[in-house]
C-alpha cells in the first residue's frame, strides 16, 4: 500500500463522527456586515501560517460534505445583536454543509457553533486572545475548544488551548512532553515546528498516531515521488521481463541446437549401419 493510500485509510479511520445540524446553510443575512476596514492578515508571518493551516484542515476534512472550515469570517452568535460577533483566524464547524461558501456565519441560522477555533497571536489582538476570547468562545458561543499560537519565531513561543467540559467548566488542555496539544473535538494532535527560511513557527496538525497532515506542496512532492517510484518499478519489471524473454529465447535456441546435433548424430549412425 503506497503512502497516500495508507493516509486515506487512516483518514477514514480517525475522522470524528457528529450529528447533522438542524439549520440550513446561510450565505448572508441583510443588516449583518460581512467585512470591516481591518486588513487581513496582520503580518506575512500570520498570512503564511493561516494559509498553510487552512489548506491542511480544508484538505483533510474535504471528504466529509458536512464539515465547514472558516477563515477570518465574521461569526454572529446572537440573533439581532450586531455586537455579538467575532472573526477567528480559523474555525471548524461540524454538521453543516461545506458549501455554499458563506460571507458570514450565523450560528442560529446554521443550527451549530464551531467545535474548534484557532487564533494566531498578533500585537493588536494578543491580549484579547489570551483572556477575553477564552470566555467569549467557550462560554458565550459554546465552542468546544480554543487554541492560540504565536507564529513569529522572533517572539517567545506560545501555544495554549482550553476546553469546555460538559459541566460548563473551562479547563486547560494539557500538553504532551513535546508541547503538543490534542484536540478531542477534531481527533487531531497539533504541534509546531520552526521554518528557518521564513522564520515562521508553523502550527501543524497530525493524526492520533502521529502521521502528519501534509501541506499542498508536500502532498504534490509525495505524489511526484510515488509516480517516480511507480515508473522505476515499471521500468525494472519491463527489464526483468525482457531478461526473462531473452533467457527463454537463448534456452530455446540451445535446445534447438542440441536437437539438431542429436539429429545429425542419429543420421550418421544410420549411415554407418547401412554401410555395414
Amino acid at each position: 500500500m503506497n503512502t497516500l493510500t495508507d493516509f486515506e485509510f487512516k483518514q477514514r479511520k480517525y475522522m470524528p463522527g457528529f450529528p447533522i445540524a438542524n439549520g440550513k446553510p446561510t450565505i448572508h443575512i441583510e443588516g449583518y456586515p460581512c467585512e470591516d476596514d481591518e486588513p487581513m492578515p496582520a503580518t506575512e508571518f500570520h498570512g503564511l501560517q493561516i494559509n498553510i493551516f487552512y489548506d491542511q484542515l480544508f484538505r483533510y476534512f474535504r471528504m466529509n460534505d458536512y464539515v465547514h472550515i472558516g477563515n477570518d469570517n465574521f461569526i454572529y452568535y446572537e440573533e439581532g445583536n450586531l455586537t455579538k460577533v467575532v472573526a477567528p483566524d480559523i474555525f471548524v464547524v461540524f454538521g453543516v454543509k461545506k458549501y455554499p461558501l458563506r460571507r458570514s456565519f450565523y450560528t442560529w441560522s446554521e443550527g451549530a457553533a464551531p467545535v474548534a477555533v484557532f487564533e494566531f497571536l498578533s500585537d493588536a489582538t494578543a491580549g484579547q486572545d489570551r483572556h477575553e476570547k477564552v470566555q467569549v468562545y467557550l462560554q458565550e458561543m459554546g465552542v468546544q475548544e480554543f487554541f492560540i499560537h504565536q507564529p513569529e519565531m522572533d517572539k517567545p513561543a506560545e501555544f495554549f488551548g482550553w476546553r469546555q467540559r460538559g459541566s460548563g467548566d473551562i479547563v486547560d488542555i494539557v500538553p504532551d512532553a513535546a508541547g503538543g496539544l490534542f484536540s478531542e473535538a477534531l481527533n487531531l494532535w497539533f504541534r509546531w515546528e520552526e521554518d528557518q527560511t521564513t522564520r515562521v513557527r508553523l502550527l501543524r496538525p497530525f493524526l492520533p498516531d502521529g502521521t502528519p497532515i501534509n501541506t499542498s506542496v508536500e502532498e504534490e512532492q509525495l505524489r511526484e515521488q510515488e509516480q517516480k517510484m511507480r515508473l522505476e518499478e515499471q521500468k525494472m519489471r519491463l527489464e526483468a521481463e525482457a531478461r526473462a524473454t531473452k533467457a527463454e529465447k537463448i534456452a530455446k535456441e540451445e535446445m534447438e541446437r542440441r536437437q539438431a546435433l542429436e539429429d545429425e548424430l542419429e543420421n550418421l549412425r544410420a549411415q554407418i549401419a547401412n554401410r555395414s
